[in-house]
């Protein structure tokens, strides 16, 4: 691509499991990708492929101090996004949320850059609205112990758009609903990549609850492209936009189908549900569908598939599970 199309990138957070992706689909558009993890999630091995590009820059950074760069956009994923991980260590978390997006608001401020935040369903909290709008605040716990991830989210998404009203920042907003795919972290404590470790080893599946709670379940591939498609929007769409697979399922359905894909013999036990664990989440995506011509194209079988094939040969063997990552770079 010539230098004047080529755009200089900047993905925080970008060796975790959707950075990696994303920094792989941007240097496959032809454009200069910087890197910048803290690798307390991410890890290398997410991002090996990619080290060989010229075009591809990698910066071992905590978003919570100030990072001085140039750049033309920048996509600020930098947040532990599952319980085991943002549980670990709760203030950070929140520092990660809020200092994290105040620094990077203030880079694109700076630069003029354009500015991407990944926001996450559980905005909506555990929801009395299904399935969730856009346009629904939520029903969220602010002291409990998904708070630190929940409430930094929202007042993340609040510094958003108090920027955009008191800077004319150019900002997008996503809403993450449940995603899955290949370089999930193999203990992140999230039911696809549980249950599919879990078959793979022949162990009990572990269900917390009663197996009725309901998730939507998005192919990595198809929630990358929603995040092209709305950072390539015109300055007037902000979002904030759900992007996530419509189609439900029941956690016993979803384990059903691993051990039936799998060919496990693993046994489903029941396990009390968690404090504050959402009984529902199905997005409503009707403006994905409208401002984006955006949706989910891969079947939950389809992506299982390929999620199953990675998990067995990074993390299987005949002798046994071999977790790589347990120790990140």
């Amino acid at each position: 691509m010539p230098d004047m199309v080529r755009k200089r990138i900047l993905v925080t957070g970008g060796a975790g499991f959707l950075g990696s992706h994303l920094c792989e689909r941007l240097l496959n558009d032809g454009h200069d990708v910087l890197c910048v993890d803290n690798f307390f999630t991410g890890t290398k091995d997410n991002i090996v492929h990619l080290m060989d590009n010229p075009h591809f820059e990698t910066m071992r950074h905590d978003v919570t101090f100030p990072l001085y760069v140039e750049i033309d956009e920048i996509y600020n994923l930098a947040c532990p996004a599952s319980p085991v991980h943002y549980q670990f260590d709760p203030v950070q978390t929140t520092k990660t949320s809020v200092h994290g997006a105040i620094n990077m608001l203030g880079l694109a401020k700076r630069t003029k850059a354009k500015i991407f935040q990944s926001s996450t369903s559980e905005v909506y909290g555990d929801p009395h609205v299904h399935p969730q709008r856009e346009d629904y605040w939520g029903h969220v716990n602010p002291v409990g112990i998904r708070s630190c991830y929940d409430e930094g989210k929202r007042c993340a998404e609040t510094l958003f758009f108090d920027y955009h009203r008191q800077h004319n920042l150019r900002i997008k907003v996503a809403r993450i609903f449940n995603t899955y795919g290949p370089r999930m972290h193999p203990n992140d404590g999230r039911v696809v990549s549980n249950f599919i470790m879990q078959a793979l080893q022949g162990q009990s599946i572990t269900i917390y609850g009663d197996g009725s709670q309901t998730r939507s379940f998005c192919y990595v591939d198809d929630l990358i492209e929603g995040f092209i498609r709305l950072m390539a929007t015109g300055d007037e769409f902000t979002g904030p936009v759900n992007l996530g697979n419509p189609v439900e399922f029941t956690i016993l359905e979803l384990a059903q189908q691993i051990i039936t894909m799998t060919g496990s013999t693993s046994t489903i036990v029941l396990r009390p549900l968690p404090q504050d664990d959402p009984t529902q989440r199905q997005p409503d995506i009707s403006l994905a569908r409208s401002a984006l011509g955006w949706q989910p194209d891969v079947a939950l079988r389809d992506g299982l598939e390929k999620t199953i094939r990675y998990f067995a040969d990074t993390f299987v063997t005949e002798k046994g599970v071999i977790d790589g990552r347990e120790k990140n770079d």
